[in-house]
């Protein structure tokens, strides 16, 4: 099997990391790009913190390109640190990354690898979809050269965890995220519906730790003040799977149990529901005709082997 382009756009902070290590451990994709945006933290310390993940993983060959510094609307908010830490990857030190980022920026280096990988580039996105919307703005042929987008973001039935209503991504450049669900592309949408049904648990973060492996075990020391933040949602120490289970998606690794085919919108208005991704979900159960045009496959389920089906990838690294 021939090993499918990719293009993962970011803002790496823990759960982007293990993302990014996912598709490091995938042999059914070629990781050719990596682009970052800021919202974790600032999109020049998400490059940093990508190439040294990256360096630790043993590779030097994907370029990182620096991706925009804040939303199309208003300013950036700033990051999460009791989330993330001050650094983006809970506060773990790592060495230095020995190579500079990419001299162009995140938006052209998806046209770059779009015109090179023409028919054939998937991209996936587990950040605000600002880079996305800016390189479709400079490239409105885009979606005719891109293969598929899968997306970390939203909520279907599930509340939003910026707002009653809206997830982060979406929620922090709700505008971008409109552009890019509007345009004419194959979407997956991975909302928190279906990442937070999904836990890493003690005994899996002892297991990275413990794997004696550079990058696994990074994994293992940042996830530490991941579970902490989800002690608060779950009652225990533990996290949900919000990025690598969009890229495991991506890659196909995971196969969704229901993703039905839907319209979706975003809310851009600047009342209570902004940012929520509106989802037209009546046709779940067949009672409604299909939606003529609708190209967005919002995922609902996953079967119970995930979490273990992310483990064992990761620790293959």
């Amino acid at each position: 099997m021939t090993a499918q382009p990719l293009y993962y756009d970011c803002d790496t902070g823990i759960d982007d990391s293990m993302a990014l290590a996912y598709l490091l451990a995938s042999p059914e994709i070629d990781l050719v790009g990596v682009g970052t945006v800021s919202g974790n933290t600032d999109s020049v310390q998400a490059a940093h913190n990508t190439l040294a993940l990256i360096q630790l993983s043993g590779r030097d060959d994907i370029p990182v390109a620096v991706g925009a510094a804040g939303p199309q609307v208003g300013s950036y908010a700033g990051p999460v640190p009791h989330i993330h830490g001050h650094n983006g990857i809970g506060d773990i030190i790592v060495p230095e990354p020995d190579r500079p980022v990419a001299a162009l920026d995140a938006a052209d280096l998806i046209l770059q690898l779009a015109r090179t990988h023409a028919g054939e580039l998937r991209l996936l996105s587990t950040g605000p979809l600002t880079n996305l919307a800016e390189a479709l703005r400079r490239a409105p042929e885009l979606p005719t050269l891109v293969k598929d987008v899968t997306i970390m973001g939203g909520a279907a039935y599930q509340c939003g965890n910026i707002s009653p209503v809206a997830e982060a991504n979406i929620g922090n450049d709700p505008e971008a995220a409109a552009d890019v669900l509007a345009a004419d592309w194959d979407i997956t949408l991975v909302p928190l519906d279906v990442t937070l049904a999904h836990t890493l648990e003690e005994e899996d973060r002892t297991l990275l730790l413990d794997s004696g492996r550079p990058l696994p075990t990074a994994l293992g020391d940042m996830l530490d003040l991941y579970f902490d933040f989800y002690l608060a949602t779950y009652g225990r120490r533990c996290s949900a799977i919000h990025d690598p289970l969009a890229a495991a998606i991506a890659v196909g690794g995971i196969v969704p149990t229901l993703a039905p085919v839907v319209d979706v919108v975003v809310d851009t208005t600047h009342g209570p529901g902004r940012g929520q991704t509106i989802c037209d979900l009546r046709g779940r159960y067949l009672a409604y005709p299909p939606q003529p045009g609708a190209h967005c496959r919002v995922v609902l389920e996953t079967g119970p082997d995930t979490p273990a089906h992310l483990l064992k990838r990761l620790l293959s690294l």
